[in-house]
């Protein structure tokens, strides 16, 4: 008897529930987000990346190109025979070595932050300062600063390059019109044509030909923001940015400002604390920030711009929208581009390393 009086409670409670359900509200649509496009009225200021920068005698052949690659990874062109271009620019870490500032000969350190090889040679001018005007000219600094790469001289460096056969042959083939092949400023013209190679198109790029797909609603909103806060008053072109430059703290005194910028060089009171403005690729990846380095996070950058650069502290939620656009700036690295190559021998004639 008891069984059925069970199951007399058990259909009672289910057809209250089933009332009960049938009863209530039906549950809300969800709330759709409203669908942001870009209008291709808010791109003409940018343009796609390059698929390489050719040098102004045109386009490099490829043995120019694979000694330039060989003299960007060669350690002999230093002093310790410690250090090479690749030491400070890592192509591995997208160009940098994400230190504040880089560790030189005997430890010392530079007083600029080392910026990015990739995409370097489509800048109008190279360092921070611009006193290099192409990546042939910047390629030629490093090795003879006293606390970079510490060379003594030009003809030091000649020495140690045709003390290796296998190098004096390649650049017999690299420069086949020269009488004297292996110089100083032919070692600077094959690491500016490896270099020239280093670009890195992104999302982005697809974006702006046409593939309307390759940016997610929440980037190109992101990119809304960057253009209605005034970001692209600096960062627009292909780079978005390295096509001038603009003083540090224009709407309100930055307050890292003992590094005179341009001034250095041209001694003109004019360019206190003006620098070239950095190109916005692969920025994700190449932090600490800014010319001193002092600036490891993403998003303090951003509201640091803001704040400093367009006298408008940006909102939390600006900061992300900008950070998640400027995250499709970091592009597409070729493996085969940039993997260590296999450097001659030493030879009895070839210096040895000189820690002091």
């Amino acid at each position: 008897m008891r069984k059925p009086a069970a199951l007399l409670v058990v259909l009672l409670l289910a057809a209250g529930i089933l009332a009960a359900s049938c009863s209530s509200e039906p549950a809300p649509p969800p709330v759709e987000k409203p669908k942001v496009t870009i209008d291709p009225s808010e791109l003409t200021a940018f343009a796609p990346l390059p698929a390489e920068v050719p040098a102004a005698g045109g386009a490099a052949t490829a043995d120019l190109v694979a000694l330039g690659k060989m003299l960007y990874f060669e350690p002999r062109l230093s002093k310790s025979q410690k250090i090479s271009c690749n030491s400070c620019h890592d192509l591995a870490t997208y160009g940098v070595d994400n230190q504040p500032t880089s560790d030189g000969h005997k430890g010392q350190l530079g007083d600029r932050n080392s910026p990015t090889v990739f995409n370097a040679a489509a800048h109008f001018v190279q360092f921070w300062d611009g006193r290099a005007a192409d990546v042939e000219a910047q390629a030629k600094g490093p090795v003879l600063n006293p606390v970079e790469m510490a060379m003594p001289a030009e003809p030091v460096v000649v020495n140690v390059l045709e003390s290796m056969p296998e190098y004096v042959e390649k650049f017999t083939r690299a420069f086949p019109n020269d009488k004297k092949p292996v110089t100083y400023d032919n070692m600077a013209k094959a690491i500016g044509a490896f270099e020239r190679k280093l670009m890195t198109p992104s999302r982005w790029d697809a974006f702006l030909k046409g593939d309307k797909t390759a940016l997610t609603p929440e980037e190109q909103a992101g990119f809304k923001t960057f253009v209605a806060v005034g970001c692209k008053t600096c960062h627009a072109g292909a780079l978005l940015g390295g096509s001038f430059y603009q003083k540090l703290g224009v709407a309100k005194p930055f307050p890292r400002s003992s590094d005179p910028g341009r001034a250095k060089l041209t001694k003109d009171d004019a360019d206190q604390g003006v620098f070239k403005v950095p190109s916005l690729r692969n920025v994700e990846k190449t932090g600490p920030y800014f010319h001193d380095g002092q600036t490891p996070d993403l998003d303090q950058a951003v509201r640091d711009m803001g704040e400093y650069q367009l006298g408008r502290p940006l909102t939390p939620e600006e900061t992300k929208q900008i950070s998640d656009f400027l995250k499709v700036l970091t592009g597409t690295i070729d493996p085969e581009l940039i993997k260590p190559p296999v450097l001659p021998p030493s030879t009895s004639r070839t210096p040895k390393p000189d820690e002091k």
